[in-house]
């Protein structure tokens, strides 16, 4: 296996490989553990100047005071240039990693993982590694991560971790089979509290210098108060994402002659777009599809609310697409004054000939597609303002018949947005995704619905950050 490569940082030498990490740190091979004390709180450490100044006012003790300075601002310059790197990560994972490169870096190794295990026991349980495959961090995973158990001491050394006699034969067994040499592990701890170990890796046995474990020890104070901040946010927005999952509906129904499919991506703050399908009276279908503005646990809440709300006007009078979004505005302007929403419902009838009937009324919101064998055009809606935004309400229906092997696809603007394109754009980059689906994939409303998320936004950039939620509801009549 070849070690991943560890970028180069100013001020510091790339990490040595085989034979030179051995040379440049001798050890026995047969060295036992050893258990190091914690990094200093103090200053930047030296770097390699000596010990000892020659007596004062000798010609060599002018130059050994300016190399020391020099190491003292290269470290400094170094640590400046890694934790300016670490600030710039937004998420938990890619705070990780860098945390994991930048370590590689001090301590000049090539391979590396952290086992992140809070002590509170509200997860997640993560295991990111740095120049290992899934399979080689599975095999890490079924022995402890550092041999001996490094949470009783802030530092582990294991420089031989195939003769350490203090290992058990698995770990030695494991050593071999990755070609591990020696490992060096740090605890990770903020605010008291344990978040797990990192713990890089030799391909021979070595153990990194004095200057470089001390360096390593004072990245790491910052960086795991980085750490337990990123993992905060984390929790608080898995715990929003939840909660808005919570909010829509768990499944989707099923009706005779109807297949539906949907993608719902949520933003890093919690966001407003909801969608919806219940079965009406009388075998009818209802379909909604909205937006509140705003973000976080408020528009969440909101959109919770309204969701209710639409639910209760389409059993009543769902016939009425008009009707219902009459109502729902109203409603806004009484309890939501400050806030404005988009929302599109329709109301699809029982079988007729041709097909079905679906009646549609849209409030500032995206306009459906329909996509088919012989058409892919977009239904006009939009000739309405969002709900709340105008002191007198009002929008038309527009009816159409949707013929058996067609699909509907409603979507929130957030699919739009992610694509960094004008709304023109975004709108052309939708109708050509959908257009250019095989018919074997307009057959299947799941692989329609991946088909165009990976065409509007490929590179998973539905996956990634975005400022607002992604909703996409795909409905097929057969």
């Amino acid at each position: 296996m070849s070690p991943a490569h560890v970028r180069k940082v100013a001020g510091t030498e790339p990490p040595a490989s085989g034979a030179a990490q051995n040379a440049a740190a001798p050890v026995s091979s047969a060295a036992p553990a050893a258990t190091v004390p914690a990094a200093p709180t103090g200053s930047v450490p030296t770097g390699p100047a000596p010990a000892v100044l020659p007596p004062r006012g000798s010609a060599d003790h002018s130059l050994a005071v300016q190399d020391r300075l020099a190491a003292w601002v290269c470290d400094l310059s170094l640590l400046h240039e890694l934790t300016e790197r670490l600030a710039g990560t937004r998420t938990l994972d890619a705070t990780l990693r860098e945390v994991l490169t930048a370590g590689a870096t001090l301590v000049g190794a090539a391979r590396g993982l952290i086992a992140l295990e809070p002590a509170d026991g509200s997860g997640p349980d993560l295991t990111v590694g740095l120049g290992f495959g899934h399979g080689d961090l599975g095999t890490l995973e079924t022995v402890s991560h550092t041999g001996p158990p490094a949470d009783l001491a802030e530092e582990t050394l294991l420089a031989d971790l195939r003769r350490d006699p203090s290992l058990t034969p698995r770990h030695r067994d494991v050593a071999a089979q990755l070609g591990l040499g020696a490992s060096y592990a740090l605890g990770l701890t903020a605010g008291g509290g344990r978040l797990g170990t990192a713990v890089w890796f030799y391909d021979e046995p070595a153990e990194p210098t004095e200057r470089r474990r001390r360096l390593a020890g004072l990245y790491l104070r910052y960086a795991t108060e980085h750490i337990a901040r990123a993992l905060d946010l984390h929790r608080a927005q898995g715990e929003t994402a939840s909660l808005t999952a919570e909010l829509l509906p768990a499944r989707l129904p099923r009706a005779p002659g109807v297949r539906m499919a949907v993608r719902h991506r949520t933003g890093p703050r919690g966001g407003g777009d909801w969608y919806d399908a219940l079965p009406l009276p009388e075998g009818a279908l209802g379909l909604a599809v909205g937006g509140v503005t705003g973000a976080g646990p408020g528009a969440v809440a909101a959109m919770g609310r309204l969701r209710a709300s639409l639910r209760a006007y389409a059993v009543m009078e769902g016939e009425d697409p008009v009707a219902v979004l009459s109502d729902l505005e109203l409603l806004m302007r009484l309890t939501e004054p400050a806030r404005s929403a988009t929302a599109l419902f329709g109301y699809v009838t029982t079988p007729v000939a041709g097909g079905r009937k679906v009646t549609l009324a849209g409030a500032g919101h995206c306009p459906p597609l329909v996509v088919g064998e012989r058409r892919c055009e977009y239904v006009e809606t939009s000739l309405s303002a969002p709900l709340n935004m105008l002191s007198c309400w009002e929008a038309p229906s527009v009816e159409l018949l949707v013929r058996p092997g067609e699909n509907l696809l409603l979507f929130t603007d957030g699919l739009m947005h992610r694509t960094g394109e004008s709304t023109d754009r975004a709108f052309a980059k939708v109708h050509a995704a959908a257009q250019s689906a095989s018919g074997a994939v307009r057959d299947d409303p799941e692989r329609l619905a991946d088909h165009v998320l990976n065409a509007v936004l490929p590179d998973g950039l539905d996956r990634t950050e975005g400022a607002e939620d992604l909703v996409l509801l795909v409905v097929r009549f057969e």
